[in-house]
């Protein structure tokens, strides 16, 4: 299968369940992300994680400044107040969930430097795509997931999954594969809506022609720390 045929492909599936997926979860829907896999990426990535230090800088002071208003406001807010705040701290994503949990891992097939690639086959082909991890996100939504990190970061309904060349790029981290995607949830469940998500059968085809890594695992217990960035935009 061609690189192209590829993305024709993906883009078919993709366009089937669009509307689904927007109706479950808009955290696993990021179409301003962009796929960058053409010239100048090495350029692009040396200026990504050059934002990416500064940005770790600013968020260790937010971090601070957030832990020193959250105190003033416990001390001042009404306590008929907190039962509501509470529920909406936990429907945003602010505080912790424990439970048991799936665990899916996703990376780019092993491939010796020097070794042709096989006929129509580019190398393209042999990474983990953003629409890749996208379908692991919107099946766990779709299958009840109450708390969803990817890597050692929480989504929320604003987070935003980018690709910049074979790395992810979130919250303004930028994580090389394998790409973990952790759920909390009814696992039977979970693990169903793995099956249904057309984009996660997609790629679970290049796993079987091409050897890309994937990886199902079950937690019986783990915790999903809270979100820690901004609310308005992930």
């Amino acid at each position: 299968m061609s690189n192209l045929s590829r993305r024709t492909k993906t883009s078919l599936v993709t366009g089937s369940a669009a509307l689904a997926g927007f109706l479950f979860v808009a955290s696993g829907i990021t179409a301003d992300g962009t796929n960058l896999r053409t010239g100048g990426l090495e350029d692009l990535r040396s200026l990504v994680l050059d934002r990416a230090n500064k940005v770790g800088v600013l968020q260790s002071e937010v971090d601070t400044l957030a832990t020193e208003v959250n105190d003033l406001s416990i001390t001042k807010v009404d306590p008929a107040l907190s039962s509501q705040i509470s529920q909406l701290e936990q429907a945003t994503g602010l505080t912790p969930v424990s439970g048991s949990a799936l665990r899916i891992s996703l990376d780019d097939a092993p491939r010796e430097l020097d070794s042709p690639l096989p006929d129509g086959v580019g190398p393209d082909d042999l990474v983990v795509h953003q629409q890749d991890v996208q379908s692991v996100v919107n099946a766990m939504w779709r299958g009840g997931a109450t708390a969803v990190q990817v890597m050692d970061q929480r989504i929320i309904s604003t987070s935003a999954i980018r690709c910049v060349g074979n790395t992810l790029l979130l919250q303004g981290q930028v994580y090389s594969p394998p790409f973990v995607v952790t759920a909390i949830g009814n696992t039977s469940e979970l693990q169903q809506a793995l099956k249904d998500e057309p984009g996660v059968s997609l790629y679970l085809e290049y796993v079987e022609r091409l050897n890309l890594g994937w990886d199902v695992s079950i937690l019986n217990q783990t915790t999903i720390p809270a979100w820690e960035g901004s609310i308005e935009q992930g």
